[in-house]
């Protein structure tokens, strides 16, 4: 029997191609919070053979997810999930952005790892994730996530609007992809005591209708980048394949930088020399 993969924010951009990348080979169900959106594509892929579920969620809603997780595990042994799901700085105010990019993938770890025995999940974060200096990040805060969610909430979107409500997404996106990969690292023990693997990933600037949001960003930091263009999405989903292989056995806690080398070229080089560039 096939087995299944969860995509979130399955709908468009990395999700759909991450469908074109594995193929027929697996049961695959697709969230994100438009139904009809969700349908269309799963009508597409069917019609050539795959087997695709929609499945609405809102990853910021606890029931929300823990009827997806349900879902998935009635449908067959899962195999991976691929937690792609969220919002960049022009698609949501600071705490819309914190709950689904941050406290999202909490739930949906936590929801799955319910309801999986081995199996990986894979946190979909960001390069921006490591473009604040540590002094900006509420890093203290980070452990709230598992005492108290809605404190959580609060203290990121308090961290995010230290320099007023015009600089509040652009801080907010950073801080909660900073989280997924801090999150990610945490939870790598507790995950394998159920055989679970854990890993994140932090794409760069790639081809899709959030990039296309964030583009005039994205271009001033190509520039920097060794590799001088956006990403294809299929060069990502190729990469998601390759990471929930269960031959990988040994990778867990570790996040994965897809980002055409911009993230080393900015650390690495003074400000001089990246002028020079």
């Amino acid at each position: 029997m096939k087995k299944v993969i969860v995509i979130t924010g399955g709908g468009s951009g990395m999700g759909l191609a991450t469908i074109e990348e594995l193929g027929k080979d697996y049961i695959i169900i697709i969230t994100g919070r438009t139904l009809s959106k969700l349908e269309k594509a799963s009508e597409k892929y069917n019609d050539l053979g795959y087997t695709i579920y929609p499945f609405a969620c809102d990853v910021s809603k606890k029931d929300e997810v823990l009827k997806l997780a349900q879902f998935a595990k009635n449908k067959g042994e899962i195999l991976a999930v691929i937690h792609a799901a969220g919002v960049s700085p022009h698609m949501g105010d600071a705490e819309t952005i914190v709950k689904i990019n941050a406290l999202g993938t909490h739930l949906v770890n936590q929801a799955f790892k319910d309801v999986m025995e081995n199996g990986v999940i894979l946190n979909v974060s960001s390069m921006a994730a490591y473009m604040l200096p540590n002094m900006l990040l509420p890093l203290k805060h980070y452990p709230k996530i598992f005492i108290n969610s809605d404190e959580f909430v609060k203290k990121l979107v308090k961290k995010s609007r230290m320099f007023g409500k015009k600089m509040e997404t652009s801080l907010a996106y950073p801080i909660s992809k900073n989280f997924v990969v801090w999150y990610t690292k945490r939870c790598a023990k507790d995950m394998y005591k159920k055989g679970i693997r854990i890993i994140s990933v932090s794409p760069g600037n790639f081809e899709t209708p959030m990039g296309e949001l964030e583009s005039a960003q994205g271009k001033a930091f190509l520039k920097n980048a060794a590799i001088q263009r956006f990403g294809d999405v299929k060069e990502i989903a190729l990469l998601f394949k390759y990471l929930i292989d269960p031959r990988l056995g040994y990778l867990t806690g570790e996040d994965i930088l897809c980002d055409g080398g911009t993230i080393g070229s900015l650390k690495t080089f003074t400000k001089k020399e990246q002028k020079e560039f």
